[in-house]
């Protein structure tokens, strides 16, 4: 039998977690927004509910975890 090329496994947390978008930006949910919301205010919540675009100092972090993306 030939030898199997050696492949990177997705690090399937991560795959839960970030979406990389097709121009290459990585995007997160904000946490926060599961549980105890009355105290929280409306503004916060909505904000809460957009994705956010991570730093640029953790994307080739991310990247690495993710070498299908």
């Amino acid at each position: 039998m030939p030898k199997s090329v050696a492949r990177r496994k997705t690090k399937k947390s991560a795959a839960k977690r970030f979406k990389i978008t097709g121009t290459g930006k990585i995007l997160f949910a904000h946490s926060g927004r599961r549980h105890i919301l009355q105290s929280k205010s409306a503004k916060r919540k909505r904000q809460l509910a957009k994705r956010g675009v991570v730093h640029k100092t953790d994307v080739q972090r991310i990247k690495d975890c993710l070498p299908f993306a």
